[in-house]
């Protein structure tokens, strides 16, 4: 079963966007990479809540979030999704560590799947 493990929250002044996360609800940014700023819900030894990270919005999403789902197999998971009525918006990217893709639900809705490697 698929978990969400994190969000990404896409704005067009992700810089502003980080110092007022970081105000208001106390959020721990890291220092951009790839212009993708980190975020730490938690506080102490608390794990109750979900990291993220913001982001400036590409032009397929230029603004508003996503939550990232957990798959055992980020291919089987797309040829599923695509069956079942969904649009890649973006197709499999591999990182260091991990892979990621985005795409929009039958509707509208867009989400991220991402595999450990």
């Amino acid at each position: 079963m698929g978990k969400v493990v994190g969000f990404e929250l896409s704005s067009q002044e992700p810089e502003k966007a980080t110092k007022f996360y970081s105000k208001v609800f106390g959020w721990e940014f890291s220092e951009p990479q790839w212009g993708y700023w980190a975020v730490s819900t938690e506080k102490g030894t608390e794990r109750t809540g979900i990291n993220g990270g913001i982001s400036k919005g590409t032009n397929d999403y230029p603004h508003g979030s996503r939550i990232q789902i957990e798959v055992d197999s980020i291919d089987d998971s797309i040829s599923k999704a695509k069956d079942n009525g969904a649009m890649v918006v973006r197709d499999k990217m591999e990182f260091d560590e991990f892979f990621l893709a985005y795409l929009v639900d039958p509707t509208g809705i867009g989400f991220g799947l991402f595999q450990k490697k």
